[in-house]
């Protein structure tokens, strides 16, 4: 003997459960794109500064959403000369000579060719100091990157509202069935 909310109670289930698939049974990603080489390599120690910094990953990146800095042994100041430039899986910007010996870092962030971003950094060394001084944080220009980048919240916010509204017009159809 079946009760007459079983139908509509299994069609809410039903929905439920499609909905939580939907939200969180999606394999996770793993084409992320890798650092594949650098130069100057990581943690190699140079004498003189590189005319360029060049980052090779494992598959093309997107070229939009690239950011890529220099960062001097301040942590601070820049010694990028120009923007990044992508071009396949390789990912390069000029560099203006640089100053004081000490620890630099390429910083970058990369859109793999799945969309997910990619970060990391890459420190080397200066050996002999260059003849140019650090160019204030303040001074470099921030870059647009991300203002066209959708965060993730809206879409589980959608999700859970969309999975509510389900259950309230699963119960409103058991309730006219009654």
């Amino acid at each position: 003997m079946t009760s007459r909310w079983s139908f509509p109670v299994r069609t809410a289930a039903a929905l439920a459960a499609a909905g939580c698939a939907v939200l969180f049974g999606a394999p996770a990603a793993d084409a992320h794109s890798v650092l594949v080489s650098s130069s100057p390599a990581e943690g190699a120690a140079v004498a003189a500064a590189p005319a360029e910094v060049a980052l090779v990953f494992n598959e093309p990146v997107e070229n939009r959403f690239t950011e890529l800095a220099v960062l001097g042994p301040d942590g601070t100041s820049h010694w990028e000369a120009g923007p990044a430039s992508v071009v396949d899986a390789r990912v390069s910007a000029p560099l203006r000579p640089l100053g004081p010996a000490g620890g630099y870092t390429i910083r970058y962030r990369v859109t793999s060719a799945d969309g997910h971003p990619v970060s990391g950094a890459v420190p080397f060394r200066l050996t002999v100091a260059g003849p140019v001084a650090a160019v204030p944080a303040a001074a470099v220009v921030a870059s647009a990157g991300d203002a066209g980048s959708v965060p993730l919240w809206p879409w589980i916010t959608g999700g859970a509202v969309l999975l509510g509204t389900g259950f309230a017009v699963a119960r409103r159809v058991s309730r006219a069935d009654a």
